[in-house]
């Protein structure tokens, strides 16, 4: 948001949900003890169903704010007081259900106290948010350079860029058998990308953000609900079956899916 640039922030949120969830493909494959689904907990599914209507709601602002029905108060949409009172309830609702659920424990590092722990946590966070900032410039010098539209530019490269901490971390989770922080990671991400985007429209004065941005981004946020809804599917059915003895079903609908959502945003550039 500092270098004005609107459709690389909303470009940035959506994408990396999209992105996120993609990348439960790339953990059903590497994880060879089964589908990924079949051992995840059942508790995933409030957090991807949740997803499904905080993005369907982002998808609902982009398109009613394109045509200019929905309220605004002062320069903030009524659509982002509506996505924070959404979030505020998935957080409650998924943490009341954490605590009637029982977990198991899994190895942790053995020669990590919790105070390194921290601290690791702390100087990892400071990274990513120095490389957050200084993003988006590279972005809309990318997008000028080559052409392209700063909305293609946010949702795939500026996206990919942001959620290689997910993809670390959930290998990383995956490395060590924790197969639900892997999944909580990754589902949980998209909740919070959720609220950044509410965080954007606050701070960007020239009016509603999703009045100011491309209405290709409704069709990003369709996509990643869709594929929210195939997670829920998966983990409610919990596939065994592998295709050709790589992923399962779930896995393979989830790239078709970012694959289409990448030619969409291609075909917008043109």
């Amino acid at each position: 948001m500092l270098v004005g640039a609107p459709d690389i922030a909303v470009g940035d949120v959506l994408g990396s949900c999209v992105f996120n969830l993609a990348i439960l493909a790339l953990v059903d494959l590497l994880h060879r003890d089964g589908s990924v689904y079949s051992r995840a907990g059942s508790a995933h599914v409030l957090s991807a169903a949740f997803g499904v209507v905080l993005l369907c709601a982002v998808g609902l602002a982009v398109l009613l704010s394109r045509q200019g029905t929905m309220p605004v108060v002062g320069h903030v949409s009524a659509s982002s007081l509506v996505l924070l009172v959404l979030y505020l309830v998935a957080m409650r609702t998924i943490y009341r259900l954490e605590q009637r659920e029982t977990t198991v424990p899994v190895q942790g590092h053995p020669a990590m106290t919790f105070r390194h722990a921290l601290t690791g946590y702390a100087v990892a966070a400071s990274v990513i948010i120095a490389a957050g900032i200084w993003l988006p410039f590279v972005g809309v010098e990318l997008a000028r350079t080559m052409g392209w539209s700063n909305s293609f530019v946010g949702t795939l490269f500026i996206a990919f860029a942001t959620s290689v901490p997910e993809l670390a971390t959930t290998l990383g989770a995956l490395r060590i058998g924790a197969i639900d922080m892997a999944l909580g990671n990754l589902l949980g991400s998209n909740l919070f990308d959720v609220l950044i985007l509410v965080l954007d429209d606050l701070a960007y004065l020239p009016g509603s953000i999703y009045r100011n941005v491309a209405q290709v981004h409704a069709a990003t946020a369709i996509t990643a609900a869709m594929m929210s809804g195939a997670v829920i599917v998966a983990l409610v059915y919990r596939p065994t079956a592998r295709v050709l003895r790589s992923m399962s079903w779930a896995s393979i609908s989830l790239v078709v899916l970012y694959m289409i959502n990448a030619a969409v945003q291609f075909r917008h550039v043109q």
